[in-house]
């Protein structure tokens, strides 16, 4: 039954093709052309704090508190089990065993980052504010989709975001601040930055952009995979038009300035080594995938630079052709006709 199931188990995975990243449009694209209208009727995004059931399970009473988390959370909780911990609902033997050490394993620092999870979540007002926005943006833009209900867990270190059917899930322990020194026996120092509650709700937008809009083309290029991640970032963009580029990309401040002042020179190089119409996965992987830096181009560059110059191609063609709406956008299929009619020239 979990055939659908979608999550992202770790920040490499999550890089890799789940995190559109886009670039706000207030943000030095050159691009303020407002295709959203302000005056459109809210919608409410439902968030589940299953967190805080999850961690108020009791070591001394792990049996009672996972029944009656299965009687609360009927739909979550064999997602949860099956997807995110990768144990078979019926051994409950096994998951009471395992949900015991994990509430108070400090060795690993489990305990610590559970009770850091509680504090640094308690207040989600503003990843509720965030959310509203977005998808009331996306609604007014694809009314027959389907809003998502989000429910907050700890994952264990062992997922960020997940998606099944009507549900996206965050394990909030993959956020808790670039710094936090657990994430050190995790992840790669390069893949902290987006390791943040400010990426919750872009990561979540992110995800669910990526489980409904779908690749589809002939060819399967380099040019095709930029422009299609180009076309899904400048959506985010105007879906989250207040959040700071470098934010909505994931990259630092920092990173952001140094496309911005290589980017002429990025396009050289894209150019003199004929990389567009390549279809190499070693060519693909590098330009596209998260990584500490993009290898076709230099070791001075932040990665995903492919997912970056797509996005300032889609932008400069929206620029140039203000009668397309960002329906036409997503369902324009054709990368050849984009970049020939973007007139990018950095």
């Amino acid at each position: 039954k979990m055939e659908q199931f979608k999550q992202i188990g770790n920040k490499a995975i999550r890089q890799i093709g789940y995190r559109l990243l886009a670039i706000g449009m207030l943000c030095g694209c050159g691009n303020n052309y407002q295709y959203i209208p302000k005056d459109i009727e809210p919608i409410s995004v439902e968030i589940v704090r299953f967190d805080n059931a999850q961690l108020g399970v009791r070591p001394d009473s792990v049996k009672q508190d996972i029944k009656q988390l299965y009687d609360n959370y009927e739909s979550f909780m064999p997602i949860f089990v099956e997807g995110i911990l990768g144990i078979p609902t019926e051994d409950t033997a096994y998951l009471c065993e395992m949900y015991a050490q994990f509430l108070t394993d400090t060795a690993m620092g489990f305990a610590q980052t559970n009770a850091k999870a509680q504090t640094l979540f308690a207040n989600v007002d503003s990843l509720q504010e965030t959310l509203n926005m977005g998808f009331t943006r996306l609604h007014h833009l694809y009314p027959d989709w389907k809003i998502p209900t989000l429910y907050l867990f700890v994952s264990g270190f062992n997922s960020s975001v997940m998606y099944y059917e009507d549900i996206v899930g965050v394990g909030i322990d993959m956020y808790l601040g670039s710094e936090y020194p657990y994430y050190n026996q995790v992840v790669y120092d390069y893949q902290k930055q987006t390791m943040r509650k400010a990426c919750v709700a872009i990561d979540v937008l992110s995800m669910y952009l990526a489980y409904n809009i779908p690749y589809n083309s002939k060819y399967n290029r380099l040019l095709e995979q930029m422009i299609f991640r180009g076309k899904q970032l400048f959506l985010l963009s105007q879906l989250l038009p207040d959040e700071p580029a470098w934010e909505l990309i994931g990259y630092s401040k920092e990173q952001w300035d140094w496309c911005k002042t290589y980017e002429k020179a990025i396009w050289n190089r894209i150019m003199e080594k004929r990389d567009l119409f390549k279809t190499e996965s070693s060519v693909l992987s590098s330009y596209i995938n998260d990584g500490p830096f993009t290898s076709e181009i230099t070791q001075e560059s932040p990665g995903r630079l492919g997912q970056w110059v797509g996005w300032r191609i889609v932008n400069s063609y929206m620029r140039n052709n203000k009668e397309v709406t960002l329906q036409e956008l997503m369902n324009e299929n054709d990368a050849q006709k984009i970049l020939e009619q973007s007139f990018y020239k950095p």
